[in-house]
């Protein structure tokens, strides 16, 4: 409502249209009459995604078609501000809506339970995409504060501020000096940029993901992982298993389970999963450039399926040596091209997009000292955000190996007390302040 107090409309119509959908499909026993309940709520959910996010974009692309066999058409633009967050609510109320209609979960008849559900302060703006059957009852059961609960809540919120204010946001300094005018640059810089956006966005997004668990679980509610560690993953199906997973495991749940999944012949498989990456890739934006990510995805997916995880038979055949150094091989490669992805995701058209990736590797005179570095510290500032990601890199990897929660709640509390307050202190000091979340354009 700050944004355009109108929009709370669409909230509210979302929150009632889909409530009575759910309602009256867990009440009618004929099928056709389900399917029939069913077909419009997702008709709706979708039509207003379509509405305010995809309508001028398909517009403009039907001109551009008609160009080609020099036809010249007009057409009707809206001039819409998109609502923060329709995508992720749009989701999880749909995901209600089918999960009531197979049976998983029961429709709720208390309105304010349901608009609870759809409108939870803390997952509204960026998800998580939370599943009726895990957040509807914790909002229906009393809560009482609980302390433990509390510290890990807060512990969780303070490390994605961290995570943002950072290392995210200082990464974003270079990324969108470089990406805002990528033909002034070739070379060292443009990698430069796209190795930095890579850290950029999961530190970003992974950042709200985790001050949203942190501030549900202050308040008595446990919500579901959205990211882990997905760069140290070893092949670009586990990394879908680690990366931003309430909306992986929902397209997965709802869209792919539907196409068929991997119940079908060979080809309508591969087929599946590419239309499953394609729709990932325009559900973040109206824009030709995020189709293109998730196409890129979905060919990884379907190359990596052909030769049955190929690495497995060396694998089975090394030493234990042999074995760490494959896998450290394949999270290399996987990083490599997970971030060759990244760059239609952040280019601002294809053109740059294109520009950027053949000129990775040409006019290596063009150094360092060409980027503008003002605000993010100059060189030393640069080198500052190397230290920061080479940190997060071995905490995560501690984590992968070890988990560090238990080992820090070990330590007495006037140490955690201290590690709190360095960490609040490195915030206030070396924190970049004035960039929203990525997320909040999705």
């Amino acid at each position: 409502m700050s944004l355009k107090p109108e929009y709370v409309i669409l909230i509210i119509v979302s929150t009632l249209v889909n409530y009575f959908a759910a309602i009256y499909i867990g009440k009618t026993k004929n099928i056709q009459n389900k399917k029939l309940i069913l077909a419009l709520a997702v008709i709706y959910n979708i039509g207003m995604l379509v509405l305010f996010k995809y309508f001028n974009f398909f517009n403009e692309t039907i001109v551009d078609f008609f160009k080609l066999f020099s036809i010249s058409f007009e057409p009707a633009l809206l001039n819409l501000v998109l609502p923060i967050g329709i995508s992720f609510y749009t989701f999880q109320a749909l995901g209600y809506v089918i999960d009531v209609y197979r049976g998983k979960t029961k429709a709720e008849k208390r309105l304010g339970i349901m608009a609870t559900y759809v409108a939870f302060f803390p997952t509204v703006l960026a998800g998580p995409i939370e599943r009726a059957k895990n957040l509807m009852p914790q909002i229906i059961k009393s809560k009482k504060f609980d302390w433990k609960m509390a510290g890990k809540g807060f512990r969780l919120f303070l490390f994605g501020l961290f995570l943002k204010v950072v290392i995210a946001d200082r990464l974003g300094i270079v990324v969108n000096t470089i990406y805002g005018s990528p033909t002034e640059y070739t070379g060292i810089p443009l990698m430069l940029a796209t190795f930095f956006f890579s850290f950029q966005i999961y530190a970003d997004f992974a950042a709200y993901s985790s001050m949203a668990i942190g501030v549900a679980k202050i308040l008595g509610f446990d919500l579901m992982e959205n990211f882990r560690r997905p760069y140290l993953a070893k092949s670009f199906t586990e990394f879908w298993r680690r990366w931003h997973i309430s909306l992986s495991t929902w397209f997965r749940d709802y869209v792919y389970f539907s196409l068929g999944g991997s119940k079908v012949k060979i080809p309508r498989w591969y087929l599946n999963l590419f239309i499953v990456f394609v729709a990932s890739g325009l559900w973040h934006g109206a824009n030709i450039t995020f189709i293109l990510w998730g196409a890129l995805h979905g060919a990884y997916i379907i190359v990596e399926k052909i030769p049955k995880n190929f690495l497995n038979p060396l694998r089975k055949q090394s030493s234990f040596l042999g074995k760490r150094f494959l896998g450290v091989v394949a999270t290399i490669f996987t990083f490599v091209f997970v971030t060759i992805a990244w760059v239609f995701f952040r280019a601002n058209n294809v053109n740059d997009a294109f520009y950027i990736l053949t000129n990775f590797f040409s006019g290596w005179g063009s150094n360092l000292s060409n980027i503008r570095l003002g605000g993010i510290g100059g060189i030393n500032g640069l080198l500052f955000a190397f230290v920061l990601i080479g940190l997060l890199i071995l905490f995560e990897i501690v984590q992968e190996k070890k988990g560090i929660e238990k080992h820090f709640l070990k330590i007495p509390l006037l140490g955690r007390l201290i590690v709190y307050l360095v960490l609040i202190t490195i915030i206030i000091f070396f924190g970049v302040t004035g960039a929203q979340f990525i997320y909040f354009g999705f």
